[in-house]
């Protein structure tokens, strides 16, 4: 009778336990008539399929990105990121496998001149059997923490591209305004030079050549915001490539080329290729994992451990030569009561 009950409150246990064992699905969404005014042929190959050397063609352009790629800051944080959830993984891979231990122990006593002399050399083993999931769920959750610190390194890197790629153009813009600006200038001081001619033999009055004094004033101020703007840009460069402020190198603007022709694609299929998009979707996976982690701490935990050993301590006599120690124990540990703390972390 005793061997029934507790043989139908584990299969209890067991049919309960099967939800923790679930895997986390994409919802469903409907695609049709999404759009409208959509061909059915459309082109499905979109920009975010394009690498950033085929976006970006300037060989300046590409040694810039390549240093930042391989110096940045934020990036190698990311890369570092990315390490430690593949260690984590690793370790709940290995959370299946027995625990091993191995002991020696050494003991001399002396008593009227008698010395007893015991050791036991041992090793030991436990292992937790997954029967309600608890590890399979942390296992997963481990996997999708490391499917979004990838899409999170890819999110850094797309970004410090962006950046590199924004910082140069708005670098060679400022070339070009700054050539535009030095060649005006010199315009207008002929212009005053010209004025000033003028105004000795009276064709020109004192209020021209005024105005035009002004206007090489006015440029010569702008050149002055524009290199000001130039330096500030190269530092803030400089800075992200994790190298000293310097000068960058860079090709004239009119040179800059890009892809003839680019295409969106489905929105959709666009949307699903933004790595903070992939993300926050591994990160949802993570928390539906650590709510199955938590729901599996509510049943029981089953251990099954032992000792084997070499011993020379017969209980009081010293025993030559020495006996093998073995020790098995089956254990079940059900939780009752913990402070609140199982149903604290399910909420959370």
């Amino acid at each position: 009778m005793k061997k029934t009950v507790i043989y139908i409150i584990l299969s209890g246990w067991m049919f309960a336990g099967c939800g923790t064992y679930s895997r986390y699905h994409r919802p469903d969404l409907s695609t049709e008539n999404l759009y409208r005014d959509v061909p059915a042929d459309i082109d499905t190959t979109t920009i975010a399929s394009l690498s950033w050397r085929e976006m970006f063609t300037d060989p300046k352009l590409q040694s810039l990105i390549e240093t930042g790629l391989e110096r940045n800051t934020d990036l190698n944080v990311a890369r570092l990121r990315v390490e430690a959830t593949e260690a984590v993984l690793m370790t709940a891979r290995l959370s299946y496998l027995p625990s091993l231990g191995l002991t020696a122990e050494g003991n001399a006593n002396k008593h009227d001149g008698a010395t007893a002399k015991t050791y036991n050399v041992g090793a030991s083993a436990s292992w937790e059997l997954d029967i309600f999931g608890k590890l399979t769920a942390a296992k997963r959750g481990a996997a999708a923490a490391l499917q979004g610190s990838r899409a999170y390194r890819q999110a850094v890197q797309t970004q410090l591209v962006a950046t590199i790629a924004d910082s140069y153009y708005t670098l060679a813009m400022l070339d070009a305004q700054m050539a535009i600006s030095t060649r005006t200038l010199e315009n207008w001081r002929t212009t005053v030079r010209t004025l000033e001619a003028l105004k000795k033999v009276g064709k020109s009055n004192e209020a021209g050549v005024l105005q035009a004094k002004a206007n090489v004033m006015r440029l010569e101020a702008s050149l002055l915001s524009i290199r000001k703007s130039i330096s500030e840009t190269e530092n803030a460069l400089s800075a992200i490539l994790a190298m000293p402020s310097h000068s960058i190198g860079r090709s004239d603007l009119a040179e800059a080329a890009f892809p003839d022709t680019v295409s969106i694609g489905v929105p959709l299929q666009l949307l699903s290729n933004r790595p903070d998009v992939r993300q926050a979707e591994m990160e949802l996976a993570q928390a539906f994992y650590a709510t199955n982690a938590a729901r599996a701490a509510f049943y029981p935990n089953i251990t099954l451990s032992g000792t084997l050993g070499w011993t020379n301590n017969g209980g009081g006599v010293i025993v030559n030569p020495g006996q093998w120690l073995l020790n098995a124990i089956g254990s079940l540990t059900q939780p009752l009561f913990n402070r609140g703390t199982n149903i604290a972390n399910l909420k959370i």
